[in-house]
């Protein structure tokens, strides 16, 4: 029952920038972590970036300085900053949340659809 709804991502200009939003909802006890990745053609899914839900974050080196990931815990929404977008961050993004859905078990992870973000001139 929990979902997570990605959106945002768009054709951009190199050089351009792009806010995706994942909000999450259904049945939420709380969320240790939501995160982005990302799957480029023919290569494997990677992480993009983390936030726990105390504010520590991780980011890939290629995007270091670049992106920025925050949320919004009253919404159960994680947000992804996208500047100096390169033709290399093209990719389809993934939305991920681990999280407890009772509080007798331990956090799973939830994946989105994913959402396709485009950097070409």
């Amino acid at each position: 029952q929990v979902q997570l709804v990605e959106s945002g991502g768009g054709l951009v200009q190199p050089g351009g920038s792009l806010r995706l939003s994942c909000a999450a909802s259904g049945s939420i006890f709380s969320i240790n972590a939501m995160g982005w990745y990302r799957q480029a053609p023919g290569k494997q899914r990677e992480l993009v970036a983390a936030i726990t839900s105390a504010g520590s974050t991780d980011y890939a080196d290629s995007v270091k300085g670049r992106f920025t990931i925050s949320r919004d815990n009253a919404k159960n929404t994680v947000y992804l900053q996208m500047n100096s977008l390169k033709p290399e961050d093209t990719a389809v993004y993934y939305c991920n949340a681990n999280l407890k859905t009772t509080v007798w078990v331990r956090g799973y992870d939830y994946w989105g659809r994913g959402t396709q973000v485009t950097v070409s001139s």
